[in-house]
């Protein structure tokens, strides 16, 4: 590692402490969550919050928009929403003259950082229109396209799909996802802390952490971090292995699961990867990395058929398994010629 990548791999990680360090004047416990957040941010990617409500979901968001210097937009998801209420609508005007010709009116999807408040509430249709600038980062109304500010990035909440109200998210929109989070009821502990910050007079003052262009730079050393052909071959056969017709799927697999990751699977396993590499003081990929973001990258792209509904099977089990499963060092006779060196694509 040179000189100067080392002294930006070490700026990078004074920054992700200092944002997670405002964040957690806010958001007691949640570690976990917080930091997958985060590492979805610095890695281009989307990211969808799974919880029940009150346990602090949008509050991590907004406490997340508050610590950037960057625009923020909500929006409330609900069943009567509808596509235009998000990306906008051409509206007629008139000039001075009387002359009328059509303007575009964006909509609340115009803006740095989304939240996609109870994303599953909202019909398909209506989810369906993020769709587009979630993977493009532009819309199109009338034929003409629109591009939005970057950098850019979704965080999307959900209530459990048990609970009344809520519309399962379309197979095409769950992929759009880098990570889906679970977020899991406090403790007892934190509980008490909770309700001393909440129920006080005091109230927590944030701190900006940093600004679009810091961000991008961040995002930037991200993608070049080296990926070692080993590392990725293990990545891939991961991914290979959540399929049920595939060699590699172990048998909890081949008999839950309908369908298994998509190839952003396995951009999600590299770049989630390379930022833990960077929070690990190494300017490399290691395949404990890929092993650290599994569960986040792939729990919502693995869909289980009738049996595994009806069982109840979890697929972080499933996940769990493939990791237990897939060896390091590819079988013999699977073997492939790939480059030294991968940068992994978004």
């Amino acid at each position: 590692m040179s000189a100067g990548t080392e002294t930006a791999a070490n700026d990078f990680r004074r920054d992700f402490a200092l944002m997670r360090s405002e964040i957690a004047k806010v958001i007691v416990g949640q570690q976990e969550v917080v930091d997958g957040v985060l590492t979805c941010l610095l890695a281009d990617g989307h990211v969808l919050l799974e919880g029940v409500p009150g346990l602090g979901k949008t509050l991590l968001i907004r406490t997340l928009a508050r610590v950037l210097d960057l625009r923020f937009s909500r929006i409330q998801f609900t069943p009567d929403l509808m596509p235009a209420d998000i990306i906008g609508t051409n509206l007629v005007v008139e000039d001075a003259e009387g002359q009328k010709y059509f303007e575009f009116q964006p909509g609340p999807i115009f803006a740095n950082i989304i939240l996609a408040d109870e994303i599953n509430r909202a019909t398909p249709k209506t989810q369906s229109a993020m769709l587009e600038v979630m993977q493009e980062h532009s819309v199109t109304v009338g034929g003409v396209s629109h591009a939005v500010w970057e950098p850019y990035i979704v965080l999307a909440t959900q209530n459990p799909l048990e609970m009344e109200g809520t519309y399962p998210l379309p197979e095409a929109q769950l992929d759009r996802f880098m990570f889906k989070i679970h977020v899991e009821y406090p403790s007892r502990e934190d509980l008490v802390d909770i309700m001393t910050r909440t129920t006080g007079v005091e109230v927590a003052t944030l701190s900006k952490v940093t600004d679009d262009k810091r961000l991008v730079a961040m995002r930037e050393l991200v993608r070049s971090v080296p990926v070692a052909r080993h590392v990725l071959d293990y990545a891939v056969r991961i991914v290979l292995a959540s399929h049920p017709d595939q060699e590699l799927a172990p048998l909890g697999v081949r008999q839950y699961v309908s369908w298994g990751s998509s190839p952003r699977g396995a951009q999600a396993l590299i770049l989630g990867a390379k930022v833990q590499a960077l929070m690990s003081s190494r300017y490399n990929v290691a395949y404990e990395d890929i092993q650290h973001v599994a569960r986040a990258a792939l729990r919502h792209r693995m869909i289980l058929n009738f049996e595994g509904e009806a069982a109840e099977v979890k697929t972080d089990d499933l996940i769990d398994e493939i990791l237990g499963s897939v060896p390091t060092t590819a079988p013999e006779g699977m073997e492939m010629d790939l480059p030294e060196t991968a940068p992994a694509g978004g």
